[in-house]
C-alpha cells in the first residue's frame, strides 16, 4: 500500500507561497536582455572601486548589486554592508541632472525608461546604508529599582546612550546612569502618570507629558524643573514632538503637544507660552510628528490624519483611509531628526552655526531620494491595517498593508527609511518594504501582544517588547529571532535602543529598568 503523504502544514504553504512570489519576480525581468557593464563609484570621494563589471540585465537586482560591490571591496558574508545605488545622467558634472535612484533593479530604472542600453557602461554610485555594525543585545547588564508603578515610556539621549530616561505611573520621571547603572535624578512635580517622555535633538532639554494635564520640561544634567509647568491641555498629554533643530530659531526650541481634548498645541519652551492651538481634530490626538520639512502630522479616534503648517498653525491637509482609530504615526526621517547633529562618533561640533549646517546636512542626505527631498509616513490603526503615504506628492495611500489580524498598536520606520516594522495585538511583528509597501517577513515569536518596537542604529536588527514578559531581538534581513530576552517578571510596555546603538533599555509592569548590552 502507498504512503500518503500529509497535507502541507501552515508553515509550509507559506514557504510554498513565498517561492511562488519570489520567482514570479525573477520571472519580470526577461532573461534575452543581454549584459550591462558596470563601474560602481563612491558617491563620497567620487573614486571608482574595480574595474568595469558585466552583470546580465536579469540579474541587475539591487539585493544582486550589493553582493557584487560587497565581494569586490572583500567583505564577508557576515560582515555584508548594504548599499543605495544612484545613478547621475550627466557624467561629466556629476552635480548637475536629476539622480536617478534605483529602487529594485537595473531594468526598470534604466533600461525600461530608456536612460541607458545594454551597449554603454554605465557608472553606479554607492552610499552605506550603515558605516557601522551594531551588535545584538543579549545580556541584561542592569535591572535598577526605584519606581513605584509600571513603567510606561522610557527614551535614550540623543547624544548617547549613557543616560536615560523613565516615566511612571507613579507620577514621576527618573534619569538613569547606563554606564553605572544607578537612578541620577528624580523629576518629581506632575500629579498623575507620566504618559510620554522626550529628550530634546540638542540634548538640553527633557519634556515630559502627564495624565494631569500638563507638559514640564527638565534640565538633564541637574534634573531640575525649568519653570513652570506648561498648562492648557483640558484632558492628559498623549504625545510630545520636538521641532527638528535646523528649523529651530537661535535658542529658541519649540514643542508640540498632543492630547486627549482633540488638539495639538505648539509652545516656546523659553517664554513658556502656547503659540499656536492646532484644532480640528474631532477626537483625541493619539500621536504627533514633526516633520523635517516644517510640517506636523497628527493622528486621532476621529479615524484621520491632519497635515499642518508648524509656522502658521493652517491645516494643509487632511488623509482619510482608515476605517477606526489611528493609534501610532511614524516617519521615516524620525531617527536623523532625533539625532539632529550627533552621530555614531560621538564627535559634536565645536559652534552653533557648525550643529545647524551638520543637522541640515544629515537631514537632506537622509531624505533625498531621486534629488527630491521626500518624507515618508506610515500609519498604523484599530482597523488592523497600516497605510503607507507621501503627503508631499499625493493625499491618497501609496500602499495599504494587510496581513494583521488584530489592532495594530506601534510602526517605526527603519533609520535608513528602508523598512518598517509594525508590532500588532495578534502577537506578531510584521516587516514591510517602505518604498512600495510590499510584505517582507512575519516575525513569529511572542505570545502575547506587542505592544512597541525598536530598530538599530544600523537597520540591521529590531528589538520587539511585548505583554509576554520578554524582549526579542530579529535579523531584518532574514526575519529570524537573534536574541530572547528574558528577565522581565510582568508585560513590558517601553522599550528603545541607543541612538549610538551601544545599549536598550526596556520597562513595564514589574517596576523596573532594565539595561540589556552585547
Amino acid at each position: 500500500m502507498a504512503t500518503v503523504l500529509p497535507p502541507p502544514n501552515k508553515r509550509q504553504r507559506l514557504e510554498n507561497a513565498e517561492n511562488t512570489r519570489k520567482q514570479q519576480d525573477v520571472a519580470s525581468i526577461p532573461h534575452d536582455l543581454g549584459s550591462f557593464r558596470i563601474q560602481f563609484v563612491d558617491k563620497t570621494t567620487g573614486k571608482p572601486t574595480g574595474g568595469l563589471v558585466s552583470i546580465p540585465v536579469a540579474d541587475s537586482t539591487v539585493k544582486n548589486l550589493e553582493l557584487l560591490l560587497n565581494s569586490l571591496q572583500g567583505n564577508d558574508a557576515s560582515e555584508r554592508v548594504p548599499y543605495r545605488f544612484t545613478y547621475q545622467p550627466d557624467s561629466v558634472n556629476q552635480s548637475s541632472g536629476p539622480t536617478v535612484d534605483i529602487a529594485s533593479d537595473l531594468h526598470k530604472s534604466l533600461l525600461q525608461p530608456g536612460l541607458k542600453t545594454t551597449e554603454e557602461s554605465i557608472s553606479l554610485q554607492y552610499t552605506p546604508q550603515a558605516v557601522f555594525r551594531v551588535r545584538a543585545v543579549s545580556r541584561c547588564s542592569s535591572s535598577i529599582p526605584g519606581h513605584g508603578e509600571a513603567i510606561l515610556a522610557t527614551q535614550f539621549s540623543s547624544a548617547s546612550s549613557s543616560r536615560m530616561v523613565s516615566g511612571s505611573g507613579d507620577n514621576t520621571a527618573r534619569i538613569w546612569d547606563c554606564d553605572t547603572g544607578t537612578p541620577l535624578h528624580t523629576l518629581k512635580g506632575h500629579t498623575s502618570w507620566v504618559l510620554v517622555v522626550s529628550w530634546s535633538p540638542d540634548d538640553s532639554m527633557i519634556a515630559t507629558g502627564s495624565m494631569d494635564n500638563t507638559v514640564r520640561l527638565w534640565d538633564p544634567h541637574s534634573g531640575t524643573a525649568l519653570g513652570q509647568p506648561l498648562k492648557g491641555h483640558t484632558k492628559w498629554v498623549r504625545s510630545l514632538a520636538w521641532e527638528p533643530y535646523h528649523l529651530q530659531s537661535p535658542g529658541r526650541p519649540r514643542l508640540a503637544s498632543a492630547s486627549k481634548d482633540a488638539t495639538v498645541r505648539i509652545w516656546d519652551v523659553v517664554s513658556k507660552r502656547i503659540e499656536i492651538v492646532l484644532s480640528g481634530h474631532k477626537g483625541s490626538v493619539s500621536c504627533v510628528r514633526w516633520g523635517g520639512t516644517g510640517k506636523i502630522y497628527t493622528s486621532s479616534q476621529d479615524k484621520t490624519i491632519k497635515i499642518w503648517d508648524s509656522s502658521t498653525g493652517s491645516l494643509l491637509s487632511t488623509l482619510t483611509a482608515h476605517a477606526h482609530w489611528v493609534n501610532h504615526l511614524a516617519l521615516s526621517t524620525d531617527f536623523v531628526l532625533r539625532t539632529a547633529y550627533h552621530d555614531h562618533t560621538g564627535q559634536v561640533p565645536a559652534s552653533d552655526t557648525q550643529k545647524l549646517a551638520k543637522a541640515r546636512l544629515q537631514f537632506e542626505t537622509s531624505a533625498t531620494i531621486a534629488g527630491e527631498i521626500v518624507e515618508r509616513l506610515v500609519s498604523a490603526s484599530d482597523d488592523f491595517t497600516i497605510y503607507l503615504w507621501n503627503p508631499s506628492s499625493t493625499l491618497k495611500p501609496i500602499a495599504r498593508l494587510l496581513g494583521h489580524q488584530k489592532q495594530v498598536n506601534h510602526v517605526t520606520f527603519s533609520p535608513n527609511g528602508q523598512i518598517v516594522a509594525s508590532a500588532g495585538f495578534d502577537n506578531h511583528v510584521k516587516l514591510w518594504n517602505s518604498s512600495d509597501g510590499k510584505f517582507l517577513f512575519s516575525l513569529r515569536a511572542h505570545v502575547g501582544p506587542v505592544y512597541m518596537t525598536s530598530f538599530s542604529a544600523d537597520s540591521r536588527l529590531l528589538v520587539s517588547a511585548s505583554k509576554d514578559t520578554t524582549l526579542k531581538v530579529w535579523d531584518v534581513a532574514t526575519g529570524k529571532m537573534k536574541e530572547d530576552l528574558i528577565g522581565h517578571k510582568d508585560e513590558v510596555f517601553a522599550v528603545d535602543w541607543a541612538p549610538d546603538g551601544g545599549r536598550v533599555a526596556s520597562g513595564g509592569k514589574d517596576k523596573a529598568v532594565r539595561i540589556w548590552r552585547h
